[in-house]
């Protein structure tokens, strides 16, 4: 390496331009070669920190989402069951509920896949830079709680209502207490008037989380709104767990949650 070269990659450095820094030799030889001229070399470095900002970027709001796997809808198994809604769930992919400040409802039976869709669409949110979270309902609710107990709550409200989408995982499994019900209130009703998009999972129909809330009012209020602007999506079928199993693996039977 030359003094230039050295002073060249020093300057780099701290400019934070490592994207050109990685790629400066392939495309120096590509300049001696006569494949680039003077203002392609710049704007193929250029593009090259761009990429590298834009990976980069990409990986901290995957980070940032807190899937309980990787998911997308290319390796969802959709000939797993024919009754699956396949139409409407690529029809979800295109993200026009996103971009309407729109929330989606995925329920049906234990194991048909509504998580690994949710996570998928939070995935596709993300390719679009959009901020995503995901947690189970009973761990959201328990962090709103211990709010209350060390005066945190707004705070953790906020965290909850930034994202651009929320993934509720596994809504509606037990009956609400009603501080319970009054915090998923407070954070749904936050999330619609910022205009952030939620995606459900449910075992149970939306129809049937009503009975759910110890209050009536509170639920008429919350769910009416939630569901009147969502897509509903029934997923039914067998089980999409045991396509999923390990080669080798022997299928057992189990309980499982999703």
């Amino acid at each position: 390496m030359t003094v230039v070269d050295t002073s060249l990659h020093t300057s780099l450095r701290a400019l934070k331009l490592s994207g050109m820094l990685d790629t400066l030799d392939a495309r120096l030889a590509q300049a001696r070669n006569g494949e680039l001229g003077h203002l392609d070399f710049l704007q193929v470095l250029c593009h090259d920190e761009i990429g590298r900002r834009e990976t980069q970027a990409m990986a901290r709001r995957v980070r940032r989402a807190h899937f309980d796997q990787l998911c997308t809808l290319e390796e969802f198994d959709f000939g797993a069951s024919p009754k699956l809604p396949a139409a409407q769930i690529r029809d979800l992919a295109a993200l026009r509920w996103l971009h309407a400040g729109e929330s989606v409802i995925l329920y049906g039976p234990v194991g048909v896949g509504k998580s690994h869709v949710a996570q998928a669409l939070g995935m596709l949110a993300i390719r679009q830079l959009a901020e995503v979270r995901f947690i189970k309902t009973s761990r959201a609710l328990a962090d709103l709680a211990g709010g209350h107990a060390d005066r945190t709550w707004a705070r953790r409200l906020a965290e909850l209502t930034r994202p651009a989408v929320l993934i509720l995982d596994d809504f509606a499994m037990r009956e609400l207490n009603p501080q319970q019900a009054d915090d998923l209130y407070e954070l749904i009703s936050e999330r619609a008037n910022s205009n952030r998009s939620l995606i459900i999972t449910a075992n149970r129909a939306p129809q049937d989380w009503y009975p759910l809330f110890p209050n009536a009012v509170v639920a008429e209020s919350l769910l009416d709104r939630l569901i009147n602007n969502s897509h509903q999506v029934f997923m039914n079928g067998p089980s999409y767990r045991p396509n999923k199993r390990p080669k080798g693996a022997t299928r057992t039977p189990q309980n499982h949650n999703e």
